[in-house]
């Protein structure tokens, strides 16, 4: 496994993961009423509008794929919103791609409106999609985040989701390597990384953060 210094490595992102397989935390309370939901078809275009694009398609052909979305609504209009994946899913700010095994799901593309940010809108949400999850007898949730986006890792600890491994980028070569988090059972760290980088190349691990 690499043992690679600090001063040789650029943090971009983290790996999040939550087992659902044992009984969920008790999730954040938003600060302002709002109803939750799972976003069907029919309401592609008022989803599109709140994302920013400029026509339904985007949310149609994710929903096509076989994406689904949860939102959040306050007097009736959708201020949050939520992503999730259950077989692959690109994550294009690091060239990768998720894999998830059967049992596993990816929360992605998250967004509040600015407007309504700093209600816990959004670990609000998750916790309600992880009970959807849940619900249907998944057993494992995976989020990432970017290394400096703050508010969106608080919102994810908030929801009791654990840092399993940091995506790193070797400065003298541009490679992308994993680095577990302290205290993280190894095999998580191994499945975290299979599930990026589709291998449990060892060299690509960065061993001292690695708990057994």
């Amino acid at each position: 496994m690499t043992n690679s210094s600090e001063t040789d490595v650029q943090h971009l992102g983290i790996l999040w993961m939550l087992r659902l397989d044992r009984p969920l935390p008790d999730g954040p309370q938003p600060r302002i009423p709002v109803i939750f939901s799972r976003a069907g078809l029919e309401e592609a275009d008022e989803l599109a509008s709140a994302m920013g694009f400029d026509n339904s398609a985007p949310v149609l052909q994710r929903f096509h794929m076989g994406r689904y979305c949860y939102v959040g609504r306050v007097d009736g209009k959708i201020v949050a919103y939520g992503w999730i994946s259950f077989d692959e899913e690109g994550i294009g700010e690091l060239g990768l791609h998720i894999r998830l095994e059967k049992g596993e799901a990816y929360i992605w593309d998250c967004g509040t409106l600015p407007a309504y940010r700093g209600q816990r809108l959004y670990p609000a949400l998750l916790g309600y999609m992880l009970g959807e999850l849940q619900s249907t007898g998944l057993q494992r949730v995976w989020i990432g985040t970017d290394a400096d986006n703050l508010p969106s890792q608080v919102g994810v600890a908030l929801v009791g989701c654990q840092p399993v491994l940091d995506v790193v980028q070797d400065t003298s070569t541009s490679r992308l390597i994993s680095r577990g988090r302290p205290g993280v059972p190894a095999q998580d760290v191994l499945d975290a990384h299979y599930a990026l980088f589709g291998n449990r190349d060892a060299t690509q691990i960065i061993l001292p953060e690695i708990s057994a």
